[in-house]
């Protein structure tokens, strides 16, 4: 019986911190493309962007539409003149990176229509053409949140809040959000 009494405190201990180390929700992004760095080689052979070409840099930045970049530079300049470091952790992607986002949640959500509330299969991805960014950490998200339509920026669905496009004017209103990717095809 005293073995049992020690063992019920330690128990409980082990559960209390499995679950404050858990998250509440899954995370629907790959930690990869959640990192610091997505800069990843195009040997699967993707089409240039017409007028985007690569500059040797990151072609995940270096694709994305020139208005979207200057746009975001600007509000990292601004946030981080508020305290608050920003970065993009995912740009443009090629078809096949992208197909592979796609494939991957359908295995993890367990069909098509689930998944795409997550990630959109290539031919509906403003990633793919260079039109989205997806910015961290939270407290820059929240910051772009907050601030975003200044720079024309925008959170676009409500189940990613690091999820941006130019969707307004600098200064505009931002359009209502969409609840989650389904809802763009």
């Amino acid at each position: 019986m005293t073995s049992r009494i020690a063992v019920l405190p330690v128990t409980v201990l082990v559960a209390l911190l499995v679950t404050a180390c858990g998250s509440p929700e899954p995370d629907p992004v790959d930690p990869a493309e959640r990192g610091p760095s997505v800069v990843r080689p195009l040997a699967d052979g993707s089409p240039d962007i017409p007028g985007r070409p690569p500059r040797g840099g990151d072609p995940s930045v270096d694709r994305l539409d020139p208005d979207l970049l200057a746009a975001v530079k600007a509000a990292m300049r601004d946030a981080r003149a508020d305290g608050v470091a920003m970065t993009i952790t995912s740009g443009w992607r090629s078809r096949a990176h992208q197909q592979r986002l796609f494939d991957e949640a359908v295995a993890e959500y367990g069909s098509e229509s689930e998944a795409s509330r997550w990630v959109a299969p290539p031919d509906s991805s403003a990633h793919v053409t260079g039109d989205a960014v997806d910015i961290g950490p939270k407290e820059a998200d929240a910051w772009l949140v907050e601030h975003g339509a200044a720079y024309g920026l925008c959170q676009i669905f409500a189940n990613e809040a690091w999820h941006f496009e130019l969707a307004t004017t600098p200064g505009g209103v931002c359009p209502d959000l969409l609840p989650d990717g389904s809802y763009r095809r």
